[in-house]
């Protein structure tokens, strides 16, 4: 079992940064490949980006791509979001979740979600 905490969302302005942390419960955090989502109001929720348990390979969506960068520290058992030229339509929910298999199976945990406002 795994228990999954994002912090770090907020309110900002058009052109800012943002970093969300997503802090893990467990001993086996390692062993996870790890995704960051988001899900806009009536919008159907999306994978921005996601991380191997190693770090060493890693996905971007298309929209994200060149602005966001995820990473991981296993020591500290929390993934990061670090989230750069913020447009207003990136606004919405953003959650983070744990594989047990790879990023591209389906999640098995998932956090509680942190707000990202972003005026214009």
């Amino acid at each position: 079992q795994v228990q999954l905490v994002e912090s770090g969302g907020g309110l900002v302005q058009a052109g800012g940064s943002l970093r969300l942390s997503c802090a893990a419960s467990g001993r086996t955090f390692s062993t996870y490949a790890m995704g960051w989502f988001r899900q806009a109001p009536g919008k159907e929720r999306e994978l921005l980006s996601a991380i191997s348990w190693s770090g060493i390979n890693t996905y971007y969506a298309d929209s994200v791509k060149g602005r966001f960068t995820i990473s991981r520290d296993n020591a500290k058992n929390t993934v990061y979001l670090q989230m750069n030229s913020l447009k207003p339509e990136d606004t919405a929910v953003y959650y983070c979740a744990a594989y047990r298999d790879s990023y591209y199976s389906n999640a098995d945990y998932w956090g509680q979600g942190t707000q990202v406002t972003v005026s214009s």
